[in-house]
C-alpha cells in the first residue's frame, strides 16, 4: 500500500496517505483547545507528583513537598475524635460499673460503647444479636450460670471463665461420669432420663426414679437438691427450657457421659477498664440483666465478695 499524501479538496485539510479500498484517512489537527487541556493535564500532574506522595519506592512512597498523607490525615482525624470522647470515656472508666446507672447519660453513652465493643470482641462466639449458639450463651435470655447483675456480669468479663493461668477466673468443671468410668452406661441411661424428667420434656419412669437417687449422690452437690443449678460453680439449672449443649437425649447423655469444658476469654488483660465497664452495661442491658439487690449470696461468693 503506497502512501500518497494529498489536499482533499473539499476540505482543504492533507490526507494521511492511507488509502483503503478507495477510502482516504484526513490528517485533521486537533482542536486548539483540547490541546492545551492535554498540557495543562500534564503540568498539573507533574506538580501533583512533587506536591504529594506518588512515586511508589521498595518499601514506602515518595512523601511529597507538603508532607500530607492519608495515613496522617486518618490519624489526625482520629486523635481529634479520641480528643472528643475522652472526657465521658474516663468518666465510665472511672465510675464503678454498678453506679454507672445513676448518671442517665453515661449509661446510654456506655450501652453504645459497648455495642461497638461486643461487634468487635464478642459475635464471633456470641453472635451478632447476643443470642450465642450451641456452647456459647445467649445474653438476651435471663438465664445467668454466674449472675446477671452488672457486677456479676463486669466480673465474667474481666476475669473470663476457665482460665488456668488466671486465679481470679470463674471456675468449675464437672465430672466426666461415663469417660472416668464414675457410672456405668445403665446408670448414664438413669441420669439421663431423670434430667429429662425435671425439666418437663418426658414423664418420670422408672428410669428416672433411679436416676433421682444417682443424682442426689453425685449431682446435687453443684446443681442443688432441686436441679435448679448453683451460680456459685457455675452449675445450670436443669429444670428450665434452656440448654447450652442440646436438650436432647443424645446431648443430655453426652453431657454426662463426657463432660463440658466451655471457656471464656478474660478480657480484663486486653481491653482497658472503660471498655470492660461498657462491654457490660451493653450486655446487662439486652433484655436478661438482673438488679444489683437481688444478687444471691452464692454469686456474691463467686465475685469475691
Amino acid at each position: 500500500m503506497a502512501e500518497k499524501k494529498r489536499i482533499d479538496e473539499p476540505t482543504g485539510t492533507e490526507t494521511v496517505g492511507h488509502e483503503w479500498d478507495g477510502i482516504e484517512e484526513l490528517n485533521t489537527p486537533l482542536p486548539r483547545w483540547w490541546l492545551w487541556a492535554l498540557y495543562a493535564t500534564i503540568i498539573w500532574g507533574i506538580g501533583y507528583t512533587i506536591a504529594y506522595p506518588a512515586w511508589p519506592l521498595i518499601s514506602s512512597a515518595t512523601a511529597g513537598v507538603l508532607g500530607w498523607s492519608s495515613h496522617g490525615e486518618l490519624e489526625k482525624e482520629l486523635t481529634d475524635e479520641q480528643g472528643r470522647r475522652a472526657p465521658i470515656i474516663n468518666a465510665i472508666a472511672a465510675r464503678p460499673v454498678e453506679q454507672l446507672k445513676s448518671d442517665s447519660r453515661l449509661w446510654q453513652a456506655a450501652i453504645e460503647g459497648g455495642r461497638a465493643a461486643f461487634k468487635v470482641n464478642c459475635v464471633q462466639c456470641h453472635g451478632s444479636g447476643a443470642a450465642g449458639s450451641k456452647g456459647y450463651p445467649n445474653l438476651n435470655d435471663d438465664d445467668w450460670l454466674w449472675g446477671g447483675d452488672i457486677t456479676s456480669i463486669h466480673y465474667s468479663i474481666e476475669h473470663g471463665v476457665r482460665n488456668p493461668d488466671h486465679d481470679q477466673t470463674r471456675m468449675s468443671q464437672m465430672p466426666a461420669f461415663g469417660r472416668d468410668g464414675l457410672l456405668k452406661p445403665n446408670e448414664i441411661e438413669d441420669l439421663t432420663a431423670y434430667v429429662r424428667a425435671v425439666s418437663r420434656q418426658q414423664p418420670a419412669g422408672a428410669g428416672a426414679k433411679r436416676g433421682a437417687v444417682l443424682f442426689a449422690t453425685n449431682c446435687a452437690s453443684c446443681h442443688g437438691a432441686d436441679a435448679k443449678g448453683n451460680r456459685e460453680f457455675g452449675a445450670p439449672n436443669l429444670t428450665d427450657a434452656i440448654w447450652l449443649y442440646g436438650g436432647d437425649t443424645a446431648s443430655i447423655r453426652k453431657t454426662i457421659t463426657d463432660a463440658r469444658y466451655g471457656v471464656m476469654p478474660r478480657w480484663g488483660e486486653k481491653l482497658n477498664p472503660a471498655t470492660i465497664n461498657m462491654l457490660a452495661a451493653y450486655v446487662h442491658s439486652l433484655g436478661g440483666g438482673e438488679d444489683e439487690k437481688v444478687q444471691t449470696a452464692s454469686a456474691m461468693v463467686a465475685n469475691g465478695k
